[in-house]
């Protein structure tokens, strides 16, 4: 596959350089923003393979900025007659207006993942073993297994960015992933576990026996936790939260609320707020899209702005929003490297990578000896967030009751609710063991959906409302 997409249109680099320029003369902003992209997936389900896909795109989108009007139009046909019409279409924007173009990112050499597409390697065959192995380990593994589901997917995504000013970047990414779920049951109850892995790289580990066997464990021991699980109380106590990706509540409590856009807009919860402080002392969260193969992690982010290391919150104090460039230029900040697009028919817009908190200096045990009743939160599934007040509703997929400092029986249905600034407030632990989920996580925002990761040391909470279903 050639990785020049500008070669892919029909006229020579010198003819597209001049159709950019025309089309977006008199904008503040924008670019012409060219993607190929390959995906496959393969999923084993009840004993077969279930579903397999395959497919290819590749398009252009052009973006004309002009104040806080966006003009933008895309199509499949990598074509100057196509480019042209763009050109008429996004001018809209622009006709009576006189920009400055703003200047170019600053160039990088760096690179966080390598160019290699992971879709061919291992074969067609070799993933099917590995999803039939999956599935007749674990069906070995426990007679309470009812059901396995297994997949694998991966992707390979090359952009390539070219300004009105010639600046022009590329960027080849690579993705896998493994996901493994497993329903047991006793009787007439039925409970599951999942667990999931992936990464900017090719398949190497993580479908490596080695690797998909501790996958296959997690997942059935955390079915067997959750078929002895007993009701979850309801009540504000206080609340543990575990390392890794139960950070996925910080990703959407609070980070969503900490992009530029809705600052701006001032429909944030934190809009107003920088230089205050919005979190308990000693909290400190970043985004940082410069970890080497993580999922969240970019190169540069879909402007062509390089990827960036960025505090937000830092020791309770908010410093910071994530930024694409037009927000940045109306806010009178700089952009941070957080423009991203679900593909080439999607405008940028303000987006997370990897969104962590930083660690502190208590042990998860000493966290956990300090809670005299309380609930232990190991895993989250999915959670509701209103982005302008803050409040949020998470369920948890493992969790456990804490009574007189120690792990006591695992319960079912617990929900967290709260509010993020105030949940903020409410750490009053921060373990040392920070640790990054295993790379499965989406970020959907206004129909998008991108790739990100999360993170977190263990944390203590002190009285946050817990929603169950034994009063």
């Amino acid at each position: 596959m050639n990785t020049d997409l500008l070669t892919l249109f029909d006229a020579d680099e010198a003819t597209m350089r001049k159709h950019v320029a025309e089309a977006l003369s008199g904008s503040d902003d924008g670019e012409l923003f060219i993607e190929h992209a390959q995906a496959e997936s393969l999923m084993f389900d009840n004993g077969r393979l279930k579903g397999g896909s395959f497919n290819t795109e590749q398009g252009f989108g052009l973006r004309a900025v002009a104040g806080e009007a966006v003009g933008y139009a895309h199509a499949g046909d990598l074509s100057v007659a196509a480019l042209k019409r763009a050109g008429e279409a996004v001018g809209a924007v622009t006709k009576g207006y006189s920009g400055s173009y703003a200047a170019a990112p600053q160039r990088t050499n760096k690179k966080f993942y390598g160019d290699e597409n992971p879709i061919g390697s291992p074969t067609f065959e070799e993933k099917v073993k590995v999803l039939t192995d999956i599935d007749a380990y674990l069906r070995g593994k426990d007679d309470k297994v009812r059901q396995v589901t297994a997949s694998v997917a991966a992707s390979w995504q090359v952009v390539d960015i070219l300004r009105a000013d010639g600046h022009r970047v590329r960027d080849i990414r690579p993705m896998t992933r493994i996901n493994i779920s497993v329903i047991v049951g006793e009787g007439d109850r039925q409970e599951s576990g999942s667990y999931g892995s992936g990464g900017r790289v090719g398949f190497g580990d993580f479908i490596a026996e080695g690797s998909w066997r501790y996958g296959a464990d997690e997942a059935l021991r955390q079915a067997l936790v959750n078929l002895e699980a007993i009701e979850a109380p309801a009540g504000t106590m206080d609340v543990v939260l575990g390392s890794g990706w139960p950070g996925v509540m910080l990703h959407e409590a609070v980070g969503h609320g900490l992009e530029g856009d809705f600052n701006r807009k001032k429909t944030s919860a934190f809009a107003g707020l920088l230089g205050q402080m919005v979190a308990a002392p000693g909290v400190t969260v970043v985004d940082d899209g410069t970890i080497d193969s993580r999922r969240g992690s970019i190169t540069i982010d879909d402007e062509g702005t390089p990827s960036g290391y960025n505090v937000l919150i830092e020791n309770g104090k908010l410093v910071g929003y994530m930024q694409d460039r037009q927000n940045a230029r109306l806010m009178g900040m700089q952009p941070t490297g957080n423009g991203r697009r679900q593909g080439y028919a999607h405008v940028p817009m303000p987006r997370m990578t990897n969104t962590y908190m930083l660690g502190g200096d208590k042990t998860p045990e000493e966290i956990i000896a300090s809670v005299k009743k309380g609930v232990y939160a190991v895993s989250f599934g999915g959670g509701q967030v209103d982005i302008t007040s803050g409040k949020f509703v998470f369920g948890c997929t493992e969790a456990y009751l804490i009574e007189n400092g120690r792990i006591g029986a695992p319960i079912k249905g617990a929900m967290l609710i709260g509010n993020g600034p105030d949940a903020m407030k409410r750490v009053s632990m921060i373990g040392n063991d920070m640790k990054l989920d295993t790379g499965i996580g989406n970020c959907g925002k206004a129909g998008q959906w991108v790739p990100v990761g999360v993170g977190q040391p263990h944390l203590r909470m002190d009285q946050v409302t817990v929603g169950g279903t034994k009063a």
